[in-house]
């Protein structure tokens, strides 16, 4: 990228989103009254798109190769209440009125254990681990 590009990119007001070589962009989704992370996912081109033009966050699943809408199996939808680019335009950052629990796991947030230091190694702890809804009963297959 040329000089010029990485300006244009960086300081410019055209929406210019580096996707990676899988043709995704790293999404970060904070709840819009707490600014609490809730989830972390990537889009693709078309999920950026569904999520501008809707106003309702769409992902792109890396393990299923599939698009989709957050919330359309549990209904707990995210409402996009506003989206930021960072510098380069490589991550996305986006404030949403989470319906319901943001993490398949039934948690409110993905983000719901500690990582500790112990004896030079690392364990895992929960912090506000409380389950919003059941995923076996949600997500039945």
């Amino acid at each position: 990228m040329s000089t010029s590009d990485s300006d244009d990119r960086e300081e410019g007001l055209m929406l210019q989103p580096k996707f990676d070589a899988n043709g995704l962009v790293t999404c970060v989704a904070v709840d819009a009254a707490t600014s609490e992370v809730l989830m972390v996912a990537h889009m693709n081109e078309e999920a950026l798109r569904r999520t501008i033009a809707s106003g309702e966050a769409w992902y792109y699943s890396r393990s299923r190769g599939a698009l989709w809408r957050k919330g359309e199996s549990s209904g707990h939808v995210q409402r996009v209440v506003e989206m930021r680019v960072d510098c380069d335009q490589d991550a996305i950052l986006i404030r949403v009125e989470q319906t319901g629990a943001a993490c398949h796991t039934g948690r409110h947030s993905c983000f719901y254990r500690k990582v500790e230091a112990v004896d030079g190694g690392a364990k895992l702890s929960f912090v506000d681990a409380d389950r919003k809804f059941d995923p076996k009963a949600v997500y039945k297959k």
